[in-house]
């Protein structure tokens, strides 16, 4: 489902989520939606102890303030169940949890959990998504089986999110660059870092590495703080 609508303030992790590195970005997150719990997403990590992505957002969160909340989303049929969905339709500030891009995908998309996602960024919340989350949120979406491209969920539209950027076989990377459709731009991310997008539109570096933005052969590379032009 791809939209150019904006609402709340979205923020694309390079994976590494609920480390130091990312303190400052969550803080910023809490501030600009005002939330007093944050809704994570665990589907990502089904095959990986999802249920530690509990555990480690409940202390991580806790430490900035704020309660943690895990919906109990692993499968499909979760994520059609309408009692969990309007937990996060209510939601100020949702998290979604890094693990596998194309099992996430397989919960998410068309179901009635990214129906409620969508309506509550729409509606001003914070969304924070890590590695495979951030892959997902773009269109096209980068496949992790090869670095070649498949569809994404189409949050922000033409825009390819490479995660674990610093640390990734270059093959993968190179093969990523080349493949890049016309028109899209494809954003590396490296770990702890985030390419956020406030309510008004404009695009920033945020945590302990650089975002690099490619435009067919040509990289330009963004620190913390940086605003991060021509991107949708």
């Amino acid at each position: 489902m791809a939209t150019t609508r904006r609402g709340g303030t979205l923020a694309l992790l390079g994976g590494g989520e609920w480390r130091d590195g990312c303190r400052d970005l969550d803080a910023e997150l809490i501030t600009a939606s005002g939330a007093r719990e944050v809704v994570v997403i665990p589907a990502a990590a089904a095959y990986e102890h999802p249920e530690r992505v509990a555990d480690r957002a409940t202390a991580y969160f806790e430490s900035l303030g704020i309660k943690a909340r895990t919906v109990p989303v692993i499968h499909r049929p979760e994520a059609e169940d309408p009692n969990l969905a309007e937990i996060v339709r209510r939601a100020q500030f949702i998290y979604v949890a890094d693990g596998s891009p194309l099992h996430l995908r397989s919960v998410l998309k068309g179901s009635a959990l990214f129906d409620a996602v969508l309506s509550a960024y729409h509606g001003g919340a914070s969304l924070a998504a890590s590695g495979a989350g951030a892959t997902l949120v773009g269109d096209p979406m980068v496949d992790p089986r090869g670095g070649a491209y498949t569809v994404g969920l189409g949050v922000v539209p033409n825009l390819a999110v490479f995660p674990y950027h610093g640390t990734a076989a270059n093959h993968l990377r190179e093969r990523s660059i080349d493949l890049l459709p016309t028109g899209a731009k494809l954003v590396g991310i490296d770990e702890e870092t985030a390419l956020v997008r406030a309510r008004d539109g404009a695009w920033h570096v945020a945590g302990v590495g650089v975002v690099t933005v490619y435009s067919g052969r040509e990289a330009t590379v963004f620190a913390s703080g940086d605003t991060v032009t021509d991107l949708v």
